[in-house]
């Protein structure tokens, strides 16, 4: 009995820490399409973000292009206003995906999103573009998140 309990108590733990899908909106993906955007830990809407903590963010899109690099471009939005939101490592190509990237290929871009101590208390919208060799959108998604401490 004991361990039938104890197995009900790890898939339940298990499930918490595995990444949640978000809602987004594509903002204009225009060389490739979406098709799933995970967060982990996000387990409510809008994610809460921790100060001091980082995040990991992983986009599953199809590409329409052949493109030989990427790079990823981050702002949070407030007021309207796009501020860079800088991350660990711009380089698309060093973050889960193979380069060079193939037409009609599936790759699931990983990557960090650390928030500093110092970023303000606020509600914003991410967005997240990841550029392909000509600066067109592989993809770009916008999902709501909210500071706290």
């Amino acid at each position: 009995m004991e361990v039938r309990t104890g197995l009900i108590v790890l898939f339940c733990l298990m499930g918490l820490t595995w990444a949640q899908p978000v809602k987004y909106i594509d903002c204009g993906s225009t060389s490739g399409k979406v098709i799933t955007v995970d967060i982990n830990p996000c387990p409510s809407e809008p994610c809460q973000l921790h100060k001091g903590d980082s995040y990991s963010v992983n986009v599953t899109f199809n590409s329409n292009v052949n493109s030989e690099k990427s790079t990823a471009v981050v702002h949070g939005i407030v007021g309207g206003v796009p501020l860079p939101f800088p991350i660990p490592v711009a380089d698309g190509c060093k973050s889960g995906i193979q380069c060079p990237i193939v037409k009609g290929q599936t790759y699931n871009y990983q990557a960090s999103l650390p928030v500093k101590s110092e970023y303000p208390s606020i509600k914003c919208v991410v967005e997240w573009e990841l550029r392909d060799e000509t600066n067109e959108d592989l993809f770009c998604i916008k999902f709501p998140v909210q500071i706290v401490n």
